[in-house]
Parts: C-alpha cells; structure tokens; sequence
C-alpha cells in the first residue's frame, strides 16, 4: 500500500511538472491545452474541454499563490 502511494505521488508529480513547463513554453494557450490534453490521454486520464479549464485555471491560481475555488 505504501509503495503504491508513493507510485502515484510520483506519477501526480511527474504530470503537474511536465503541465507546468508546459504551460510555461511560448506558445499559443490553445496549443498548449491540446498537448496537456494528449499527455494526460497517455496516461489515462481523459478530460472533457469544461474539465481542462478548470484544471489550468486551478494550476494558474496556485502559481499565483492564491486559493483556486
């Protein structure tokens, strides 16, 4: 169980570092969402357009150091 907890620890780590240089490369916001979205795919994770919203907003406000609701 705990090995388990610290595969997916590292795996949410790994995904929250690769959107964050992302999300940071000079590019279109549209381009970038897309890549974000194929990545996740990858992994499993499938995401509906309301639900990548959400998720770069949540990150944008933590990079800004507030509260995302």
């Amino acid at each position: 169980m705990k090995g388990l907890n610290l595969f997916a620890a590292f795996l949410g780590g790994a995904a929250v570092g690769a959107t964050l240089g992302i999300l940071f490369a000079p590019e279109k916001g549209e381009n970038t969402r897309h890549k974000i979205a194929e990545i996740l795919r990858k992994k499993g994770i499938r995401l509906s357009h309301n639900e990548m919203e959400n998720l770069v907003n949540e990150i944008a406000a933590e990079i800004k150091g507030e509260t995302a609701e």
